[in-house]
């Protein structure tokens, strides 16, 4: 265990597949009327709750600062609350598979942030990649969804925000990680903020009824908030031990699981476009990636 919490690409690998499981999950229950914003809330009130209580039960605290609260709000914003709430409220209209491949998007938008940021300077093969996983997306985005099922080109642009807002968190949590704090502490606190504002969310629109549906499917339920805790407590020790540009990998990860669980188990179809979009976009991230090798 301790080789793996120290190992860069086990934990791009174990990140990226607990990530790729929220989408199955998610579009289960989405299926079964959970509202988008509600499973959102599931997600980040299972992996604050179990992490805190993991926590606690080690003999652990949570250590409170002004600067933490303020990181702990800001990242569950543009990291959690804002990604999670577009990505299940636009995957009933997409299919799991197709909302997956807006992953793997943000390593690009990530760069391209750096970039303009000044965190990274830009070379010739970096910009490249960028042009290539631009193109990748546009093939995917012409696609419109399933085959046979072009969703509107709303949902589309709903679905390309969730890269940039994975994006901006990817930076944000990099630039001001709180000093001495620990990754555990840092999901359980983002998390529950996160939980905090979509349940004031959901209240406000839905009222309380917009829970009700979970009782139709408290396995998966289960599995995603079980899930989601494991993934966040390695979530922020990959992005300890990677940085922002090589977490945002776990997208590809997470995409290839999206794709094929949606095309094995939930009966989706995509068209041949959809794939050669996304083999694009994963050239244009290998490229970038090896750019970045260079700088």
């Amino acid at each position: 265990m301790s080789s793996l919490w120290n190992s860069a690409v086990g934990l791009l690998l174990v990140t990226g597949g607990l990530l790729g499981l929220s989408l199955p999950f998610g579009k289960i229950g989405t299926e079964a009327g959970v509202p988008g914003m509600v499973w959102a809330f599931v997600i980040s009130l299972g992996a604050g709750g179990v992490l805190l209580a993991a926590l606690l039960a080690s003999g652990g605290r949570m250590t409170l600062t002004v600067r933490r609260l303020r990181y702990f709000v800001i990242t569950a914003a543009v990291s959690y609350a804002f990604p999670n709430f577009l990505m299940f409220t636009a995957m009933p209209h997409l299919g799991a598979g197709y909302t997956g491949i807006m992953f793997t998007l943000s390593p690009i938008v990530t760069l391209v942030f750096s970039i303009l940021l000044g965190v990274r300077r830009p070379n010739l093969m970096g910009i490249i990649g960028i042009v290539i996983g631009f193109l990748g997306a546009l093939m995917v985005a012409l696609t419109r969804g399933e085959a046979g099922q072009p969703a509107d080109i709303f949902w589309v642009l709903v679905a390309l925000l969730i890269p940039v807002g994975l994006a901006v968190g990817n930076i944000y949590r990099t630039i001001d990680w709180p000093d001495g704090a620990g990754p555990i502490e840092l999901a359980i606190g983002s998390h529950l903020a996160a939980a905090a504002m979509l349940l004031a969310g959901i209240l406000a629109l839905h009222g309380g009824g917009a829970f009700v549906p979970l009782s139709e499917v408290p396995w998966v339920v289960a599995g995603q908030a079980a899930s989601a805790s494991a993934m966040f407590a390695f979530f922020f020790r990959l992005q300890a031990v990677g940085g922002p540009v090589y977490l945002s990998q776990i997208g590809y990860v997470a995409a290839a699981i999206g794709l094929f669980s949606g095309t094995l188990f939930l009966g989706e179809h995509y068209q041949l476009l959809t794939w050669a979009g996304a083999l694009l976009i994963v050239a244009g991230v290998l490229v970038t990636t090896k750019a970045q090798a260079r700088v």
